[in-house]
Formats: structure tokens, sequence, C-alpha cells
């Protein structure tokens, strides 16, 4: 079905059910922020293949909103789907709710399926349209309210890969250990129960590791803390009998995937029970009217945020290695500009792919920590755009190719963006690389005192762009996972308050947090530098606590691209300073024409 036709279908549903108008969100059961082939409903009705965006049906219309990291995407995506971009947080544009509350009066069904709502979203829907006297709609009969699921002929299976143990040689803490903090953490509230739903949390928790999302190393579950013992709600085909055994060592014991549902109506009533109604879903959230309901942020995510000493060296190797792939890559990518054939040429797909090949080449890779983003020319200014065989365009020996990349190791996960010169630059893209890289190099360098949130920060890398009056349509940085989640919550840098967030988070030591700028030109170019940062401890004084940032990522900036003129001494000296520490630690494991190239790429400025 093209997807007009999916959304008649769609209305055929809504209108046998008496619905108004029908909400298919992103999430999974367990709010994940990329999910599994099954979940990606939204990406069938609609045609947006983004990792964020939520679809809104009526009767006589569909619309979709998402965010400025998408939105040069969706737009090309939503042609001919009848489907309206709705940019959120753009000037006059709507707020979901607002234009659900306007849409919707006296009488009128929002429809959802609830398991792919987090409470909290599903609690403002409820809020907002009861005022309006209409209310939501989240099963029916006693089955979930699934209506794309009812139209999706061909949906793929629900995943259930193996899971597999991480040994306490890279988790640096005991399964036993994380689970008596957590009990701990519990009793602060005062919680006999608490209900986990986020599956990262869970697979750091138990020092466990699946493969249900692709590039996120986790397996779909839910676990509930009980006053005697830990239930784990998940796929039994997808445990071994040693790992059982050893879960139930530590008194975890498996249980059914989906039977989550009726155990939270047997939580004996007025039981106080801890849960993040940010992340658990509407559906068990409206379960639990008959316990005292404790909405705390997951004691989990800070814990799992915190690296521990083990798992920072283990950060350390991972960028080392991947440092080896991405710089090998960049001279492979240099030296093919460089004998640049357009009857023979790279192209987007096959960057990508030579990259993951150098990738392979390092001990204990294990696979992408997302889909390599390779956009050269035009594509660079779509900020999320990954290439396709019918997207694919050759890399000319001119302009930039962009490359958002990662890897997940046995030591841990990486994230880095390279923004190369494959060949002769313009003045002004030149000049926007150089302040993107002025940006980063600022926020690397800070030193703050101890307590200062993201919002802080962003300052430092946006200023250069800001003061010419330009910006850029993304967050400047967030957490990353040890072997989980590219994008870990709570730390972030961002100068407005993140959605979904319930306050800005202190960074502590152990906290390993992208930096990112960017500049984008539609149609034209764009430009992104980003490594990844670990929280120190700097010094202790008669002042206070001060922290600072240890740059984990290991790859030469494209001096290409820079102008040396626009650098302070300041930025000059710190940059020739990274570039030694690339130096250091990368050379030794070049030989030959690749070391002396990079013995030129680290150059002095």
């Amino acid at each position: 079905m093209s997807v007009p036709e999916r959304l008649a279908a769609m209305r055929q549903k809504m209108e046998e059910n008496g619905i108004d108008a029908y909400l298919v969100p992103t999430d999974d059961f367990h709010g994940s922020e990329y999910v599994g082939d099954y979940f990606k409903c939204r990406m069938f009705l609609t045609g947006f293949t983004g990792s964020a965006g939520t679809a809104l049906v009526t009767m006589d219309g569909a619309w979709l909103w998402t965010d400025g990291r998408y939105f040069l995407q969706a737009q090309e995506e939503l042609k001919d789907t009848t489907v309206s971009l709705m940019k959120a947080g753009e000037e006059g544009v709507p707020t979901i709710e607002q234009f659900v509350a306007e849409r919707l009066g006296e009488g009128n069904v929002l429809g959802f399926d609830g398991r792919c709502m987090t409470a909290g979203k599903g609690d403002r829907f409820e809020r907002i349209l009861k005022k309006n006297g209409a209310c939501v709609m989240v099963s029916k009969n006693g089955s979930p309210l699934d209506l794309a699921g009812e139209i999706w002929e061909d949906r793929p299976a629900l995943s259930c890969e193996k899971v597999w143990s991480l040994d306490i040689a890279y988790s640096g803490k005991t399964r036993a250990d994380k689970l008596k903090e957590l009990r701990a953490a519990m009793e602060e509230k005062k919680c006999g129960y608490h209900i986990l739903t986020s599956i990262d949390d869970i697979a750091w928790l138990l020092n466990l590791r699946g493969n249900d999302i692709a590039c996120n190393p986790v397996f779909l579950s839910y676990l509930i803390v009980t006053p005697d013992n830990v239930l784990l709600f998940a796929q039994a085909e997808a445990f071994d009998e040693e790992i059982i055994r050893s879960l139930e060592d530590d008194g975890v014991f498996l249980k059914g995937y989906n039977d989550i549902y009726s155990y939270v109506n047997a939580i004996p009533e007025k039981s106080r029970v801890l849960l993040d109604s940010s992340l658990v879903n509407y559906t068990i959230w409206t379960s639990l009217g008959h316990v005292i309901r404790v909405d705390s942020q997951n004691p989990t995510m800070l814990a799992k945020a915190v690296k521990n000493p083990v798992e920072m060296k283990h950060m350390r190797e991972a960028h080392i290695k991947d440092g080896v792939a991405v710089t090998r890559f960049m001279y492979w990518l240099k030296k093919r500009m460089a004998s640049y054939d357009p009857a023979d040429p790279e192209t987007e797909l096959s960057a990508a792919d030579k990259l993951l090949e150098f990738r392979r080449e390092q001990d204990h890779f294990l696979d992408l920590s997302f889909e390599t983003i390779a956009a050269y020319g035009p594509h660079g200014a779509v900020i999320h755009y990954s290439p396709t065989p019918d997207t694919d365009i050759p890399v000319e020996a001119k302009s930039f190719l962009l490359v958002d990349s990662g890897g997940q190791y046995l030591e841990g996960t990486t994230d880095i963006t390279r923004t190369f010169a494959c060949g002769p630059l313009t003045e002004e893209e030149k000049e926007y690389y150089t302040r993107v890289l002025k940006g980063n190099l600022n926020l690397a360098s800070a030193v703050f005192r101890y307590g200062a949130t993201g919002t802080t920060f962003d300052y430092l890398a946006r200023s250069p762009l800001w003061e010419i009056g330009k910006d850029y349509n993304h967050g400047t940085g967030h957490g990353v996972g040890f072997l989980l989640n590219v994008h870990e919550a709570p730390n972030s840098f961002s100068y407005k308050p993140m959605q979904g967030r319930r306050t800005p988070c202190v960074f502590e030591e152990g906290m390993v947090t992208s930096d990112e700028p960017g500049f984008y030109l539609e149609g034209r170019f764009g430009v992104r530098c980003e490594n990844l940062l670990l929280c120190v401890e700097a010094e202790k004084n008669e002042y206070g606590r001060f922290m600072k940032f240890e740059t984990l990522t290991m790859v030469p900036w494209d001096l290409d691209a820079v102008v040396p003129e626009l650098l302070t001494e300041r930025e000059k000296r710190l940059l020739n300073e990274y570039h030694t520490q690339v130096w250091e630690k990368i050379s030794p494991y070049l030989e030959g024409d690749e070391k002396e190239w990079l013995k030129e790429a680290v150059r002095a400025i």
C-alpha cells in the first residue's frame, strides 16, 4: 500500500472503533529512542524514516511532528503522502498537545496504543482532553488499541535475539552490587516495589547485553524489584540455561515478557511503587491506580551515566581503537581524493563501507553504534542523512564529506563526527568549518565549579556562530553509554531544557558526553565537529571543587579546512595540544605512509 492508502485504511479502523484522532509515536513498549522493526508503525504509516517523530491522523488530515535534525529529511520523505510536516519548536508551530486541544471537543475520542506512549505524555493528553469534554482510548475489549498493527499485513516479527553476559572485567561492578545499591535507593524513597521498563537500564543493571534493536546492545524486557526478589519479564527463548542459573543465583527470576501487565495488577493495594512516568508506558501506569505511585527518575539512570573506574579505563581503550580506524579512513579518503577519477568515484555508501572495514579490523569490535551518516556536499546539510542505494551520490574532489559514525566494542561505545575537505574549499566553507571547530575546542577546554549543568556550557560551543547571527538546530551534546545506547540520559549540552527531562543534570565525574557543534546551509553543505568528553575532577581548593573534561576521541581535525587567522592564540594552542595527543596515542598503531601522513595531518599551526 502507498502512504495515502495506509492512511485510508487507518481511517476505516478509526471509524469502526469510534475514534476521531489517532496518535502514532515513535516509541516501543519501553520508551526507547531507537526501536526495532516490529515497532516502526509511524514509519510504516507515514513513510518518514527518522528516529524521532509523532504522527496524528484524523478523518480529514494527517500530520507529522519532528525536530530540527529531521526537517529537511521529513520534507523530502513526506512529499506526495498527504502528511503535513509540523516543524516542532519553530515559531508559529503548535505542539501536538495544543493541536489536539484545538481539534477535539465534546464527545471526541483520541486513540493510541498505551504500551507505546509514555505515562507522562499519556497523562497530559488525558488532562487536556478532559477539559474539552473529550477522552482517550487505549484499549478495546481488553486488547491494546494497535490500529497501525491491524493494517500492517507484513509486519516484522518481534525481535528475540540471544542475550549474553558482560564480564565483570568490563562492567567493573557485579550484578549483586548494583541490585544492592538499587534497593538502597528504593529504601530512601520508602518504596517496596520498583518498576523498570527502560531496556538500557535493565541491561546495565543485570550486566547483560542483547541485539533486539539495531546498533543498541539491549534486549526487550521489563523488570520489577519486589520486597522478596527481582522479576525479569523477557522472552525466555533469548536466554540460555547458564544465564538463567546465574540470574537466579542473584535472586533474579525470569517471567514471560507479556506477563508484566497481569503482574502489576496483582501488586498489593497501597504499596509504594517507584517508577518514572517519563519512561514507563501509559498502560502500565494506568494499571497501578490501586497503589501509591512514587514518580521519580530511575535510580539506575544516574548510576549508569556515571562510569566507574573500570568502565572509564575501557572507554579510553575503545577510543584508541576507534581512533586508529577513523584515522586510517581519513588517510584512505585523502589519498582517493588526491587521485580522483570521475569515471571511478567513491560514493557515500562506499565510503561508509570502507570505514566499517577499518573498524572491523579492530579487536573486540562488535557492531556500529548507529547507522553511519556519510553525507557529501548538499547532503551534509541534512542533519541525520544516511545514504541508501536510492540517494547515494559520488564523493567529488571538492567540498565536504561529513561522516558521523560510531562503534560498539567490548571496551565501550564511540561516537565521532569528522567533516573532511575532499579537495579545494571555498572561503565560506573554510570559515564555517573553523567557527564550528572553535566551538568544539572551547567547550572541550571548559573548567567549571561542581554543580554546573549542560545549560551552563552550551554558549561556549555556539558563540563563534552566534556572534555572526548563525546557529544550528540540534543539541550540542548527549550522554553516551558503556557498550549501550549511543544516546544516554541524563547528561547533555543544550541551552534549552530538553523535552521530557525532569531537570538539567549536574555533571559528575565519569559522565561521557558528546561535543558536537555544527552548521548547515541547505542545498550546499554541512559541517559538524564531534568528540566525546569524559568529565573528570580538576582540583579542589578553598573556592570549591572544580571539574573539567578529558577528550576521549583521538582523530585529527582536518587542517585543510582551517583558517588559522580566525583562531585565537588560545584556540591554536588547544588545537595543537589535541593533535599532540592524537600523535602520541594513534601513531604507534600506524606504519609506513599512513604514519608519515599522520605526522603532517597533526602539524602545529
